[in-house]
């Protein structure tokens, strides 16, 4: 891997990770009979909520957090989630605007993605996540409420959570498209 160094006010910028969207948007669908496992994430610049997706099940689950070192991410926690669990594909949640404009945390968005994509030889997409903080957010609330979740909700919960949410959209969008 390579380090990350800050370039600017990015985050993430760092010699070979900066693009002109090569990863801006979503990539075709992989094919929809093949068998898949995915990693879906969903970036914040403190802590990255990751989630494991299968196609065979249509089902995903939550797996960690990985937390930020310093002024980059935790690049060899998401290496040894992405040896752990050899993904076919990773999602990575694109916090656009109701109205489909980008937020102020796109760009960042984008250059992880790139730099996923240039690491590990994966396809990765860029999946709309709005509101599945918020969604994430209210279903850990219930849980609480009813008692079926004893300790308090912590963000990191929510960021796994909301990697979930991720996952399980694009699953539920492949079945859409097979149909």
């Amino acid at each position: 891997m390579h380090p990350l160094t800050h370039a600017g006010s990015s985050p993430l910028a760092h010699s070979g990770y900066l693009r002109s969207n090569s990863v801006a948007g979503p990539r075709a669908m992989p094919e929809p009979t093949a068998a898949q496992r995915l990693l879906a994430f969903d970036f914040g610049l403190r802590r990255i909520g990751v989630a494991v997706g299968q196609t065979i099940t249509g089902s995903a689950r939550e797996l960690t957090t990985v937390q930020w070192l310093g002024d980059e991410p935790d690049w060899a926690g998401i290496e040894q989630l992405i040896d752990e669990w050899e993904p076919n594909l990773l999602l990575v949640g694109l916090p656009v605007n109701a109205d489909g404009e980008d937020t102020e945390q796109c760009a960042a968005v984008r250059e992880f993605a790139a730099a996923l994509a240039e690491d590990y030889a994966l396809p990765v997409q860029l999946i709309d996540e709005h509101l599945t903080s918020r969604e994430a957010e209210r279903t850990l609330a219930e849980q609480r409420r009813s008692g079926g979740r004893r300790r308090r909700v912590r963000k990191a919960d929510v960021d796994a959570l909301s990697a979930v949410l991720i996952a399980e959209q694009w699953l539920r969008q492949r079945d859409i498209a097979r149909r």
